[in-house]
């Protein structure tokens, strides 16, 4: 195995958000093995880096991406061979790695062969942490077919080509859709709980997923020793969602007082997606996206930083999540200046890596620089807690990536 020093460095703690300056870091393999205040005897053959007075920081976490989503009109991605959409997610991937981000929860669309295609080496890019084909209802946020489309959809079929979800009704199906995705590999569990803006059928105000399903999908989620996260908009739909054991809300634009006070003491994590409706809003129509979405998206955008005040305000714990589509998956690390207006930048940072990490459920593994977590790590040109535009630019303030103790990128 590979022993790699890192030296003339700060390392920012995720966990107090302060800088330990004047600190060494020994890596063994794909782990951190000490984080000192002293220098480090160097062993026989060992890598040392001189990061040159930046910044160490874990690897950031984006907690709601679709690795897959290669084209903003998602209907698209249904008809589109599953090869296509793998060798498409390629340089998405590589771009999020060169962004930092060296984990990422998938929301709908990856499998464990594209996560598998990562860890071998196949593909440079995060880790993938993914929820397989995310649940949706008949006429949910996941049901693209055409009105025209008369007849029930094949689920041999359907999971053929590169649909981000797919279509479960009734307690037996939830229950029998939750073991199947299990089955293939998938992290977590998806589900739409609420309408959403890219889906051609459901206004946002819809609820979606009756109380039992939901109760049976957590249940199966639960007996798997994993959890559910759940898309949703308004208050309503977010409260039904946390009241059937829901442990992550994806959005969550419409949230009020009285339901992020419900979260906060069922400690139920927000996962806001602020740059997804800045770069629909900015770009969408010339990507592609839909004229009834684009009219949709306007009733969730505007509300979206006042929903981080009333979480905020409440306790509510919120993780770091983009939902980026299309050629603009290159706007993720937006996310950190968009929440800026309404979140302290600091908190943002430890969003995107501390507080994703302990939704992936890797608290200690990820997040974190300590001794005994995986060596996911970049180093900073300058500290990100004065200025956190340090995070942007396309990864060009980054001298370092690695993940899990391999080198990406070093220009040290």
């Amino acid at each position: 195995m590979t022993v790699t020093i890192l030296r003339n460095c700060s390392v920012l703690d995720t966990e107090r958000l302060a800088l330990i300056k004047g600190a060494e870091i020994l890596i063994d393999g794909e782990r951190i093995a000490e984080v000192a205040r002293k220098s480090i005897k160097a062993p026989p053959k060992s890598r040392v880096i001189d990061c040159g007075g930046g910044t160490v920081m874990p690897g950031l976490i984006d907690a709601h991406v679709h690795v897959t989503a290669f084209t903003a009109r998602l209907a698209a991605l249904e008809t589109t061979m599953a090869s296509l959409v793998t060798a498409s997610a390629k340089p998405i991937l590589e771009g999020m790695l060169a962004r930092g981000f060296t984990s990422v929860r998938d929301a709908g669309g990856a499998d464990q062969g594209l996560a598998q295609a990562v860890e071998q080496g196949l593909f440079d890019g995060p880790r993938i942490f993914h929820a397989g084909r995310a649940l949706s209802q008949t006429g949910g946020h996941a049901d693209f077919r055409a009105l025209t489309q008369m007849v029930e959809p094949c689920v041999c079929c359907a999971l053929l080509g590169g649909a981000l979800g797919r279509i479960a009704d009734g307690v037996s199906e939830v229950r029998r859709a939750v073991r199947d995705e299990v089955r293939k590999g998938a992290s977590q569990i998806k589900i739409m709980a609420s309408g959403g803006v890219a889906s051609p059928t459901d206004p946002i105000a819809f609820t979606q997923y009756s109380l039992e399903e939901m109760r049976a999908i957590v249940e199966e989620a639960e007996a798997a020793q994993t959890y559910v996260m759940a898309h949703a908009y308004t208050a309503r739909a977010i409260r039904r969602a946390v009241e059937c054991g829901v442990r992550t809300i994806e959005h969550g634009n419409l949230i009020d007082k009285a339901t992020a006070q419900l979260m906060a003491k069922k400690g139920v994590f927000l996962v806001p997606t602020l740059s997804t409706y800045d770069a629909l809003h900015r770009f969408g129509r010339k990507a592609g996206f839909p004229e009834d979405s684009m009219r949709k998206l306007e009733v969730v955008r505007g509300q979206g930083l006042e929903a981080l005040k009333i979480a905020r305000a409440a306790g509510v714990r919120m993780g770091y999540g983009t939902d980026l589509l299309g050629e603009m998956h290159v706007f993720q690390a937006d996310e950190f200046t968009l929440r800026a207006q309404a979140v302290p930048a600091a908190e943002v940072i430890q969003s995107a890596t501390l507080i994703n990490a302990e939704i992936l459920l890797r608290k200690d593994d990820l997040g974190v620089v300590k001794s005994g977590a995986l060596a996911d790590l970049i180093v900073v040109d300058g500290n990100p807690l004065d200025d956190v535009t340090l995070l942007q630019g396309q990864g060009k303030h980054m001298s370092i990536i690695m993940k899990g103790g391999k080198l990406f990128k070093n220009r040290r």
